[in-house]
């Protein structure tokens, strides 16, 4: 029965093998004869602290107080004392006596005189950091004497501790006991234990053993005693031996001198409540105790508070200790924000905060948070997340991006907001190497899509740009199917200058590397020639620059396949063109530039020696605009058709698949297969009649006298414009050629329809000069000496009846 009364006082287990802690290495210093260690969980490994008191005789004062103190502090609850975790206690042989020892398992703490050798802080922020642990203490044995009425009897640096996140805690319950001034009845000791008190620590009525006087004083009366003594210890730095060192004063704070000396008070009943010392002292009024205090009560603090806060916090944040914003400030704002109790503005903070750990260090305790806030319906988080995402992006994991972050990140794509969707479309640089194949082709490129048609001509232009930097990261076949129809169909054809040279043709030089021989001769070269008498001087520069590497890569190609070590299959890439590197660095601050038009800096191209102007941004989205700011304007009022763009070379204008390419996904699709290719386009009447003639034998007639030749220049018009409804690029088709020789002698062409051998008809050369009877162009007026085509065949056809 005795032992079963001992283990529900003293703790579970019987022994320290029970014990499911491990036993570290020891602190230097603990208070009493207790021994401090360090130790961790068998369980998870967390760390722990565990305090030891050994005994030989089972009836040693020392063990009773230890007893007494491990069941005080087992039943006593504060944020500001010690957290009992677990005890235990364990008897062993040591020779001829039994040795028991007695295990308290706690949070894991350092003892303060410790931890303060290790911060090291000087000056303001020492002080600082004093008044804190100060005002710790000082709730803690206010909570004991004013709510609990209990004495703890033994206040001083020994009996403090310090958590982890360096709060101060108290603790040595040992001397522990009620308060019974109240109990008329009461005799002897109060405190049963106070021999093991230090006697310069003991107030004069305590060392006179006058308990009568001890119970007539309030019941803060020793304690605020002991409240004095860690003071003079705590700023003098020296462990105190004697009571008359206390009335040294010098090394005691101007602000905090008159409270001390209150709480030093000869008389107990005039000595200062603890609870008094935290309300009117000005020494606990600095910026330290009143950020944390706000923190602690943050969540009662309306928006405004909370905004004008958080907005001056990162400044502050800088006057505060280092080691106390990491430790302290930062997990509590982590927990604020995870929670929802923190505004937007708390993340700016946190970030900066952050950026001052260890790499190792943010990857546990702040990188989750971040995660989690992505599923945040506030806007405002949104925004000032993909606003920092450079300072965290490299942190996230690929199956984080991939399955936690990125179906988050992508419903801003389509946010009505242009601010949001560009802000998404940004953050793609950072994450899109992390994406899986699947996500980039089933997801990413059905956004990308879309975003290149987008009302804002600066998000259309840095969606080309991030396909140009992405590239690399998709598989052989997407490519095959979506760079040079983004880059071509769309960018080259953009109403927006920057889109056309700035994104465009920047875009096809930087992946290069890509295409092939085939494809750049008929399919790029085709398209970026066009752009070389573009309305834009900005454009026209980029387009020679443009073709003049991809001509060099096309004569590398000639003379490999003409040396005898071909191989067969040649690609030459942009690799073995100087320049390629500053191609995409310039594509790549393009998209993460920030500032002003101003502020940004201009990037060299790949063949010139003269620098690429830099561009300035669309209203309200600040990212890659026109060369000037006079082409901002412009681009709202440019019109397509006025720009000499041809018709694409290739079979499809659309994102459909290209013949022999297998993508690695057969079944999916992405944005740019959903586009219906384009329909050739048809000439205008001159210019069918034009090519007919070009494409059968002249053939002089044997029976018909030569006309006389006159120099006429038919004239032509244009169909109505509702035949060019049907052709999607009829507005920027070629305009039909003239010809001022003498017309070709033709039968009329049977149908409108281009051959489908010869896609480039629409723009095709002038017909040469022949000695045939001139043909009528078309509806014009002819001059009255020049018959039309149609009475000619007429007279032909009569006179053969």
């Amino acid at each position: 029965m005795f032992k079963f009364l001992k283990g529900v006082v003293a703790g579970s287990g019987t022994g320290v093998k029970d014990l499911p802690y491990n036993i570290g290495e020891p602190y230097s210093s603990a208070w009493g004869s207790w021994i401090h260690y360090r130790g961790t969980s068998k369980d998870d490994g967390s760390p722990v602290s565990v305090f030891a008191l050994s005994g030989n005789n089972p009836q040693d004062g020392h063990l009773a107080a230890g007893r007494n103190g491990v069941k005080r502090l087992r039943t006593v609850r504060h944020p500001n004392i010690l957290s009992f975790l677990h005890s235990t206690e364990a008897e062993s042989l040591d020779g001829a006596t039994t040795k028991v020892t007695i295990y308290i398992v706690t949070e894991p703490v350092m003892p303060l005189s410790e931890k303060i050798r290790e911060l090291g802080l000087e000056s303001t922020q020492r002080d600082e950091y004093y008044a804190w642990g100060l005002n710790q203490i000082a709730k803690a044995v206010s909570f004991l004497n004013n709510d609990c009425k209990l004495v703890h009897g033994n206040v001083c640096v020994a009996s403090i501790v310090v958590t982890q996140t360096l709060d101060w805690k108290l603790h040595a319950f040992d001397v522990l006991s009620e308060f019974d001034g109240n109990n008329p009845a009461a005799s002897g000791p109060m405190l049963q234990y106070e021999w093991l008190v230090g006697s310069q620590y003991k107030p004069m009525e305590m060392t006179k053993s006058d308990w009568a006087a001890i119970r007539k004083s309030p019941p803060w009366a020793v304690d605020s005693w002991g409240f004095g003594c860690l003071i003079y210890e705590l700023f003098s730095g020296v462990k105190l031996s004697k009571t008359e060192e206390l009335r040294s004063t010098d090394p005691i704070p101007k602000s905090l001198l008159s409270d001390y000396q209150r709480l030093l008070s000869s008389t107990s009943s005039r000595r200062l409540n603890t609870s008094k010392l935290l309300e009117n002292s000005e020494y606990f009024q600095n910026k330290l105790v009143d950020t944390i205090h706000f923190m602690e009560i943050l969540s009662l603090k309306d928006s405004v508070e909370k905004d004008s806060f958080f907005r001056k916090l990162p400044n502050l944040a800088e006057q505060l200790p280092r080691q106390i914003v990491l430790r302290k400030l930062l997990p509590m704002l982590a927990s604020s924000l995870e929670f929802g109790s923190a505004t937007a503005p708390a993340l700016t903070t946190v970030l900066k905060m952050s950026s001052w750990l260890p790499i190792e260090d943010f990857n546990v305790k702040i990188l989750p948070t971040i995660v989690k806030l992505f599923a945040s319906n506030d806007r405002a988080m949104r925004v000032g997340l993909l606003q920092h995402i450079d300072q965290y992006g490299e942190s996230l994991s690929a199956q984080i991006v991939d399955e936690q972050v990125y179906p988050h990140i992508a419903t801003g794509f389509s946010d009505a907001s242009a601010f949001l969707r560009e802000l998404t479309l940004k953050s793609m640089l950072v994450l899109a190497p992390k994406l899986s194949q699947r996500t980039m082709s089933t997801s990413l490129l059905k956004y990308l899509s879309k975003l290149q048609v987008d009302e804002e001509p600066a998000i259309r232009t840095n969606t080309t740009i991030l396909l140009g930097n992405i590239a690399s990261y998709l598989n052989d076949g997407t490519r095959k199917r979506v760079l040079i129809n983004a880059f071509t169909v769309r960018a080259l054809r953009d109403s927006f200058p920057p889109a056309r040279g700035a994104a465009g043709i920047m875009a096809l030089c930087a992946t290069s590397s890509y295409y092939d021989m085939t494809e750049i001769a008929t399919r790029i070269l085709p398209n970026v020639v066009v752009l070389t008498i573009d309305p834009d001087s900005d454009v026209r520069s980029k387009a020679f620059e443009a073709v003049d590497q991809f001509m060099q890569l096309l004569k590398q190609s000639y003379e490999k396949m003409s040396s005898e070590d071909a191989t067969g299959s040649v690609g030459i890439g942009i690799s073995s063109i100087p320049g390629n590197a500053s191609l995409l660095g310039w594509a790549m601050s393009s998209l993460t530039l920030k500032g002003k038009a101003s502020e940004q800096a201009p990037v060299a191209t790949a063949n010139a020696s003269t620098k690429i102007s830099s561009s300035v941004s669309t209203p309200n989205l600040g990212v890659v605009t026109a060369p000037s700011t006079t082409m901002v304007h412009a681009s709202s009022t440019t019109d397509l058709n006025e720009l000499p763009v041809p018709v694409s070379p290739t079979s499809t204008d659309g994102w459909g698949d290209i013949n022999g390419v297998q993508d690695d996904h057969e079944s999916e699709k992405d944005g740019w297969d959903d586009i219906e290719p384009l329909e050739e386009p048809k000439p205008s009447p001159a210019l069918a009649n034009i090519q007919a003639a070009q494409k059968r034998p002249v053939s002089k007639p044997p029976s018909q006298p030569k006309p006389p030749v006159t120099s006429i220049k038919p004239k032509t018009t244009l169909k109505a414009a509702s035949e060019e409804d049907d052709d999607l690029w009829g507005s920027i088709a070629a305009p039909a050629p003239r010809s001022s020789s003498k017309p070709l002698n033709v039968k009329p062409a049977a149908s409108k329809v281009i051959d489908a051998d010869d896609p480039w008809a629409a723009i095709a050369a002038p017909p040469p000069t022949t000695s045939v009877k001139p043909l009528s162009a078309g509806r014009g007026r002819a001059k009255p000496t020049a018959p039309k085509l149609g009475a000619q065949r007429i007279n032909r056809t009569s006179s053969g009846t």
